[in-house]
């Protein structure tokens, strides 16, 4: 049973990126909190499994294949939002892609590639997303940064650009979009064993280290993401807004 204050009965959710990983457990999260969760990705076998997944936890949900980068597709979806359920009340933006190069390693046009899905997709999302919470006087945004957003760590410099973006991003849509009852948040996650990961996990030098600059001494377990992102999906968050919650095991906190 879903704790008072956290249920999500009759809500449409939209979670990008949920085919797999941390995206795909908070879509598991927001509709077995009762939500009607539109589970995004390129589509395919991999799309139609992650459906499944959320549907075999007792909730709702639907296929929505769609790029986000893609401006125009993004448009034609939004409308069919609307059409299909009158309505958006959670988005969650989770879609990221990952280049992890040094400064004079870039390509232009990749760093602009980089910054394009992980902040400009993001801005677009939140637009269309807004047009339609604002209608309804409520609405929750929760955009998936990084520590990476906070810290600066060597030899990632386009991928913290493009965080550390969506975290201004998060504080400034606060601002202007809480007179409508909508709150921005963003959760920072830290190191989760995620299948984009994979590499890292296995790397047992790359482990043991992160296990002496972790306060809890250990990968994330992608579970574990979704607490944070009910909670600020929910209306328990109703007077938070604008914030960077860091799930993390303590990697910030740790010295």
């Amino acid at each position: 049973m879903t704790p008072p204050g956290f249920s999500l009965d009759g809500k449409i959710a939209l979670v990008t990126g949920s085919g797999r990983g941390l995206g795909l457990e908070i879509a598991k999260a927001l509709a077995s909190a009762g939500a009607l969760v539109l589970v995004n990705g390129r589509g395919g076998e991999s799309l139609s499994r992650a459906v499944a997944a959320v549907t075999a936890t007792g909730g709702s949900a639907l296929a929505l294949p769609l790029d986000i980068a893609n401006e125009t597709a993004v448009e034609e979806a939004f409308r069919e939002i609307r059409r299909a359920h009158g309505r958006l009340d959670i988005l969650v933006n989770n879609v990221g892609m990952r280049d992890r190069r040094g400064l004079f390693e870039f390509e232009l046009e990749a760093v602009r590639r980089l910054i394009d899905v992980d902040l400009v997709a993001p801005f677009n999302m939140c637009r269309h997303a807004a047009r339609l919470m604002i209608e309804n006087r409520w609405g929750r945004i929760v955009n998936l940064t990084s520590i990476a957003g906070t810290i600066g760590p060597t030899g990632d410099a386009a991928y913290v650009a493009a965080k550390g973006g969506l975290e201004a991003l998060t504080r400034a849509l606060a601002a202007e979009l809480g007179g409508f009852g909508i709150t921005v948040n963003a959760i920072a996650p830290g190191f989760f064993a995620t299948e984009t990961n994979a590499h890292l996990v296995a790397n047992k030098e790359f482990a043991a280290g992160l296990e002496k600059l972790t306060s809890l001494g250990r990968w994330g377990d992608p579970k574990e993401i979704a607490g944070a992102a009910l909670f600020l999906a929910s209306p328990a968050a109703s007077y938070v807004t604008g914030q960077v919650l860091a799930v993390d095991g303590g990697y910030l906190a740790h010295f």
